[in-house]
């Protein structure tokens, strides 16, 4: 545990003290809150993306994807990967079809209203920290909660609510770098760095958590160690997870459900034990 005290108006080092434990963390570990009998928590019908009138990205995508799932997304550069993810969220327009995420159902973009329930839904994990690296760890966290009320006050960990504060030192527990809560996060391995962008998609106890290409910036040993960590996370909070990767072993072992994608189309969406090399092999050619 670490030896920081949460307090109002700022933290300090000294003996840990700790208040009752948040929903968060008191949910039930080691299992997988997944309901395949349930609605699916994002359905796309027949989605299209074109940019610029001319180059077609997405053909067609029909995908429905259920509560607790984790489903990895692959497929040659190109392909439509990163394009299908900021959509389902409505980051980015679609010009066809129709697409209900968390219970928000739009066609081309969605409204303002629907566009800030998706972001209080919605975390998100990318290639790149996007950290404000002159900023503590804690700070980085806490950040997170930009875009809830009040989310003026997550501009630092010293102007920010003690229930934040907490929250936020729960979620870097979670990630093993609570006793880092103080450091600049620029003082911090490129791993662990990951693992800051980590805690603050989790800070918002987010039902679906988006990761574009999350262990592309790491060594091997640290990329490993990245995908372990969120997806177990994931699983054991129930955390609706879609992540893309160029890396065939992630995908196969980090997800429940590959689907690749070809050409703007899905090629094949399948349990990685029944996926062959064949299959692999045909998405990037």
């Amino acid at each position: 545990m670490a030896h920081v005290t949460v307090e109002s108006g700022g933290m300090r080092e000294g003996s840990a003290h700790w208040r009752s434990p948040s929903p968060f963390l008191s949910r039930p570990r080691g299992t997988n809150t997944q309901q395949t009998d349930a609605p699916p928590l994002i359905r796309l019908e027949d989605v299209q993306k074109t940019f610029d009138s001319r180059t077609q990205v997405l053909r067609g995508v029909s995908l429905d994807i259920h509560p607790g799932e984790r489903v990895s997304l692959i497929g040659a550069n190109g392909s439509g990967k990163t394009t299908l993810l900021k959509s389902l969220i409505g980051l980015h327009p679609i010009t066809g079809g129709r697409i209900e995420t968390l219970g928000e159902r739009f066609s081309g973009r969605p409204n303002g209203q629907q566009l800030r329930r998706l972001r209080r839904g919605t975390g998100f994990v990318f290639q790149r920290h996007c950290l404000v690296r002159r900023r503590t760890v804690l700070s980085n966290v806490v950040h997170g909660m930009l875009g809830a009320p009040g989310s003026w006050r997550a501009f630092c960990h010293t102007t920010a609510p003690e229930s934040w504060r907490t929250r936020a030192m729960e979620v870097l527990e979670e990630v093993k770098l609570e006793s880092k809560a103080l450091e600049r996060a620029d003082a911090l391995s490129g791993g662990q760095q990951q693992r800051i962008a980590i805690a603050r998609a989790l800070i918002r106890r987010p039902k679906l958590l988006i990761a574009d290409e999350p262990s592309a910036s790491l060594d091997p040993a640290s990329g490993r160690d990245v995908m372990e960590l969120f997806t177990n996370l994931c699983r054991q909070y129930g955390i609706t997870l879609i992540f893309t990767s160029h890396d065939m072993e992630h995908a196969m072992e980090f997800s429940e459900r590959v689907v690749a994608l070809k050409a703007g189309k899905i090629h094949f969406d399948e349990k990685p034990a029944t996926i062959s090399t064949a299959m692999v092999g045909n998405i990037f050619v």
